[in-house]
């Protein structure tokens, strides 16, 4: 145990609320949905960047490096100017969806290092230009390029040549709501420079959209410190080290600026980006307001670096800035090293180890209080303008119910401050390796009624929460569970009674035509089929590989839950042989419909037209290879432990046999019921045939995983035509070329973490019940023949070298970008990119999609405890 482990279980077992300050603050709140109050739900325009520093946000903040209280009452942040842009560096700039060639693109640099669970101890890092920051050059350069260019970046301009800022912002908790901070800022330029440092507070703006009347909270300059009264939180103070001056605003819009009229204040809250940039009157003399800063000027030699002491803390006196500051920073962050060291393998090289303390920071940091209440952001406000009468029938209509207010794991904090239900099942599972109370309250929460729709559906993510991702809760709560020492069985009970309603859902509105076969849409892979598979660009009906062989896995997953809540509660037994048997409805129409396609051995999406035609789409994606996940074995001490279920599989092999091709990998069924058995969507020979796409470089095999589609469409496009549809899928292995889904996202052959980590963790399974003696050759055509567990075990180790230091020292992650490559004040600062160029491993997409490529960090556990995956339903 180590200090950090008795602060969770301090949190978990007393109490203690060591979570209730973290960093809970998004890098973006503009240009999001529940910002968007237009006519037209064009949520970028509507919000835009330029209004961000003067128009007060309704539902959310967004700041640098920020922290928070867990209902985002008060926040607190950073600011800086170089003395040269033409506003203060308050919030990470990017551009837009219409602006990006390819999509929305945030152009700041910056980096989570450290964190541990509790937030006990968090270090950040952003990189400042001492230049000018060259937004118009970046609109305007980005505006020009098309999608067959790369996108153009902060590095391009060159702005860094003329020195930089090396920004470095630790905190370190001395209780759980007294925070010591430490701001050091290198100067990483040729010659003296000053930095213009600015730690902010400020209280979010409820009050002018609450009860008329109701208290509101002050914040007041005292001395060098800063000194807040809050109705609900109490007195919270931050406290500098002297040198810092207080400027007081109002957290209120700019109305005189952005719309001509007057304001509820005359210190609006972009008051002291005025005051500071020109020097304008624009801070309350007075010393009162509901946004404050201490402004200080810090002048650094080139190579030098400056310190600011800050401590923020619920306290009437001044806490001090020396002393127990020191000791607390000092002792957090070994107690972080402590903590890192006994969760790191033994084994895992240094640069391994690096890896896996980033990816752990950075799904740290990626928790954000997310606030959404859909009937009252579509109703109005009491007191505020009536929303447009179009909203009556746009965005979220049928989500009335969805009220959120809460700590949720972020996919990324710039470009998806939002939740994504698939996207929290896969961060949840790496979350459970670092604390498994918040993973398993994270699948619950989505659960909740206030969550999940009264029909059974889950959210989807807030630019459509009626949008289909792919069913992957069940298996993410049985992994964490796992993770968790299989013991939390009131978890587990929960979990499952509000999956059978979403389940249901599933069942009744995506399989329309009750043939077992599912038609889930979008589910979550953008443009990886020829067209948005949501909205056919002909009448017909287009069945999906992948939507049913999710739907196999869930039918396994709730039986692999279900049998095991049966060995504590037998009443669980009569719903598990629900679910075998469901899934050989399943298995059976996959076979038997059309998906599997004998000639190119693979599964396809099928287009059923009105005339009655089927038309396979000739696509080799990973569409094709999901059916591969759904596999599941049946142990025999869990056949004998369950006999009324054992029976009721007896009786279904013995009157059923046609419907029983996926329950034994043998050529035949085996007439004993108690015999170990694999569940399975594949059979054995089709088996060998996606395996053999799978490991062969010309296709889907690459040096850094398994590109999402096959390489050899690279050379022979998919192309559908018919019926004046004219669809063409060829392989791009870097950004989109295609704009569905507002093109800022790519399967058309990058490599993507979550379906590689299901597939690894799909070998595990058919080589612990194969054994070693059954192998597959890795790569195809090179006559090496290995067991299933080591070609899972290669594939985890490729996609862990996404990041490592390869044997020239170059990290695949950073691609061609010299100063990445070369530079140490850049090298060993990782991004965790949202999916990976499919021939090269640059990263592309989202820079900060720590959220389910952070799955970096169970793999590299996996890979050095040989724990390859989770076992399947044992005693």
């Amino acid at each position: 145990m180590t200090a950090e482990s008795d602060r969770l279980a301090e949190a978990d077992d007393s109490g203690v609320p060591w979570r209730a300050w973290g960093p809970y603050v998004a890098e973006r709140a503009w240009g999001t949905v529940r910002e968007d109050y237009s006519a037209d739900g064009d949520a970028w325009a509507s919000f835009p960047h330029d209004h961000a520093r003067s128009r007060v946000y309704r539902w959310n903040e967004d700041g640098l490096g920020g922290f928070c209280d867990d209902q985002q009452r008060f926040c607190f942040a950073f600011s800086f100017w170089n003395g040269r842009d033409p506003i203060l560096k308050e919030r990470a700039f990017g551009l837009t969806n219409a602006q990006g060639n390819h999509g929305e693109d945030v152009k700041d640099y910056w980096w989570f290092l450290d964190a541990t669970p509790t937030h006990s101890w968090m270090r950040w890092r952003y990189h400042y230009p001492q230049s000018r920051f060259p937004y118009e050059d970046l609109i305007a350069e980005n505006g020009r390029r098309s999608r067959d260019q790369p996108e153009y970046e902060l590095l391009d301009t060159g702005v860094f040549d003329g020195g930089y800022w090396a920004i470095t912002v630790d905190y370190a908790k001395a209780s759980p709501t007294d925070v010591c901070i430490r701001l050091t800022a290198e100067n990483r330029g040729r010659s003296r420079a000053t930095l213009h440092v600015l730690p902010s507070l400020w209280f979010r703006n409820v009050w002018s959209w609450g009860t008329p009347g109701a208290p509101e909270p002050v914040l007041r300059a005292d001395g060098a410190r800063l000194v807040g009264e809050h109705p609900t939180l109490g007195t919270l103070v931050l406290v500098g080290d002297g040198k810092g001056r207080p400027l007081l605003c109002d957290n209120e819009t700019n109305s005189e600026r952005l719309y001509g009229s007057p304001g509820r204040s005359a210190y609006p809250k972009d008051g002291i980006n005025d005051h500071v940039v020109t020097g304008a009157d624009t801070v309350n003399p007075l010393g009162v307001g509901t946004k404050g800063a201490l402004h200080y000027r810090v002048t650094a030699n080139a190579g030098n670096t400056a310190t600011v002491r800050l401590r923020l803390a619920l306290t009437e006196t001044t806490p001090p800035l020396r002393g127990e500051w020191t000791r607390v920073l000092s002792l957090r962050e070994r107690e972080a090293h402590d903590y890192y060291a006994e969760l790191t393998p033994a084994d895992a090289t240094a640069d391994e180890a690096l890896v896996l303390r980033q990816a752990s920071a950075g799904l740290l940091w990626s928790k954000q209080f997310y606030h959404y209440d859909v009937e009252r952001w579509l109703d109005g406000d009491p007191g505020q303008p009536a929303p447009p009468v179009q909203r009556e029938h746009g965005r979220n209509i049928e989500w009335r119910h969805l009220n959120n207010h809460d700590v949720l794991s972020m996919p990324d904090t710039w470009e998806y401050p939002w939740y994504a239900t698939w996207d929290l099942g896969f961060q949840c599972i790496a979350l459970a390796r670092l604390d498994p109370t918040f993973a398993k309250e994270q699948l619950l929460l989505l659960c909740r009624e206030w969550y999940m729709h009264p029909s059974g559906q889950l959210p989807a993510y807030e630019w459509d929460f009626g949008d289909v991702n792919p069913p992957v809760h069940a298996w993410a709560a049985l992994r964490v569970f796992e993770i968790d020492g299989s013991s939390d069985w009131h978890f587990l009970e929960r979990v499952f009674h509000k999956l059978l309603v979403n389940f249901t859902w599933w069942v009744n509105r995506k399989d329309t035509e009750g043939n077992n076969l599912f038609e889930g849409g979008f589910l979550g892979l953008d443009n990886i089929g020829p067209f948005d598979r949501s909205s056919l660009p002909i009448a017909g009906r287009l069945e999906e590989s992948d939507g049913t062989a999710w739907m196999a896995r869930y039918c396994l997953d709730m039986l692999e839950m279900a049998l095991l809540l049966a060995r504590h509660d037998e009443t669980y037994a009569d719903v598990a042989t629900k679910f075998l048997e469901h899934f050989a409805y399943i298995s059976t129409a996959m076979q038997r419909q059309g998906l599997w396609d004998e000639q190119s051995g693979f599964f396809h999406d099928l287009l059923h037209l009105p005339d009655g035609r089927e038309i396979p789409l000739p696509v080799r994606s990973m569409v094709g290879l999901l059916p591969l996940c759904a596999v599941l074995e049946l142990d025999v001490e869990t056949l004998e432990a369950l006999p009324d279920f054992t029976d009721r599989l007896q009786w279904f092999l013995t009157n059923k046999p046609e419907l029983c091709r996926g329950f034994s990998y043998d050529d035949g069924v085996a007439p004993d019921a108690r015999e170990r058995r694999l569940l399975s969507l594949v059979e054995p020979d089709q088996l060998r045939r996606l395996l053999a796409a799978v490991f062969d470089e010309a296709e889907f095999l690459s040096p850094h995983g398994l590109r999402s589609l096959s390489a050899r469409h690279r050379d022979h496009p998919a192309v559908v035509d018919l019926d004046g549809l004219h669809a063409t899928v060829d392989y791009e292995p870097a950004e989109s070329r295609s704009g569905l889904f507002g093109g800022n996202s790519n399967w058309r052959g990058p490599v993507w973490f979550p379906l590689n980590h299901l597939l690894i963790h799909a070998l595990d399974r058919f080589g612990r019940y194969l054994g070693d003696g059954e192998t597959v050759e890795l790569p195809a055509g090179s006559g090496r023949q290995v067991p299933f567990r080591v070609a899972a075990q290669e594939l985890r180790d490729r996609l862990i070298g996404l990041f490592r230091n390869d044997a020239t020292g170059r990290r695949p992650v950073f691609g061609d970008v010299a100063l990445l490559q070369d530079d140490p004040g850049w090298h060993d600062l990782l991004p965790f990119h949202e999916y990976f160029h499919g021939d090269t491993g640059a990263g592309l997409g989202a820079a900060h999609q720590t959220g389910w490529t952070g799955l970096a960090l169970p793999l590299l556990l996996e890979k050095y405890a040989g724990d390859t995956g989770s076992p399947d339903v044992t005693a």
